[in-house]
């Protein structure tokens, strides 16, 4: 397993990787169609690993750095399944009210990539929520398989009232000046979508390589947009030129961004789908817009 590189993987085994991590095929599927790439020594267990999320050596900010404040909280969602648990992280020595971000995980709830970006922005000195939406189903199990197959099971609305009773929380929190913005990840990106439509007064919205909401309700937006797309996702990007002609119809404020050659999952650091250069700048850019609409 160690010598396989990415580089080597043909863009079928990332393509069949997506369909597996977005559930349009099963297990015994995606298995059974990785074995036609199982040729010149590598088998399908080794390309199996090579492929799966890697959680224990990707931490770029540990739970417990001296840097951050870290805890679990819990907050009431009653539109949404009732107490919703989360992470909330912040700088160590504030001193001022902070901008506040939602960040909203991938298909399978609050792994510990998720977590990870939620520190990530308090190091960068915002104050964070990260909520786990499958809190209703007993949380987060530890596994990203079960935590896919666990969030298909949730209301995808109900959700979508976790993160915004989320907002509601940190907007109100003591340590938030009342800005608040969200950044998203492939669902998250969607929500981070609908929460533009839904939030007049949010303040700054990053969608992630996210499904893009209906063109009729672009005119909700208030929000300024900051979106960010991978060049390979094709899927997803069927859907930017509708909602570009709508932003712009309406006059909307709006920067997007389309790495090149880069697959959908580029920022998440824990599978070969990550794209050091692409993540680092997309997040830099992400930093930079928080800076400019949540102090």
């Amino acid at each position: 397993m160690n010598t396989i590189k990415k580089e080597n993987i043909k863009q079928e085994v990332f393509d069949l990787y997506d369909d597996y991590a977005h559930s349009r095929i099963d297990r015994r599927d995606f298995m059974q169609k990785l074995s036609v790439y199982a040729v010149g020594g590598l088998t399908v267990s080794s390309l199996m690993s090579f492929l799966m999320p890697d959680y224990q050596n990707t931490l770029q900010v540990k739970p417990d750095d001296p840097r951050i404040k870290s805890e679990y909280i819990n907050y009431e969602s009653p539109k949404g399944g009732g107490t919703i648990k989360a992470l909330l992280s912040m700088p160590a020595n504030a001193k001022d009210k902070l901008g506040g971000v939602v960040v909203v995980h991938e298909n399978r709830g609050l792994n510990p990539y998720i977590e990870d970006v939620g520190r990530r922005l308090a190091l960068a000195g915002f104050i964070s929520i990260a909520p786990d939406a499958l809190t209703p189903l007993g949380g987060y199990p530890g596994n990203d398989d079960k935590g896919r197959e666990m969030q298909s099971k949730r209301d995808r609305n109900e959700m979508l009232e976790n993160f915004i009773d989320a907002y509601n929380y940190l907007v109100r929190h003591k340590d938030c000046n009342g800005k608040v913005g969200v950044v998203g990840f492939c669902f998250g990106g969607g929500i981070a979508n609908m929460m533009a439509v839904r939030i007049p007064t949010l303040s700054a919205a990053v969608p992630f390589y996210g499904a893009q909401p209906a063109t009729e309700d672009v005119p909700k937006i208030q929000a300024p947009l900051l979106l960010q797309y991978a060049g390979l996702d094709t899927r997803v990007n069927e859907g930017w030129p509708a909602y570009e002609a709508a932003l712009k119809a309406n006059n909307k404020v709006y920067t997007a961004y389309i790495y090149p050659n880069v697959n959908h999952g580029f920022h998440n650091d824990t599978t070969p789908r990550y794209d050091k250069a692409a993540a680092d700048l997309a997040w830099q850019r992400t930093i930079d817009f928080f800076k400019q609409y949540l102090h």
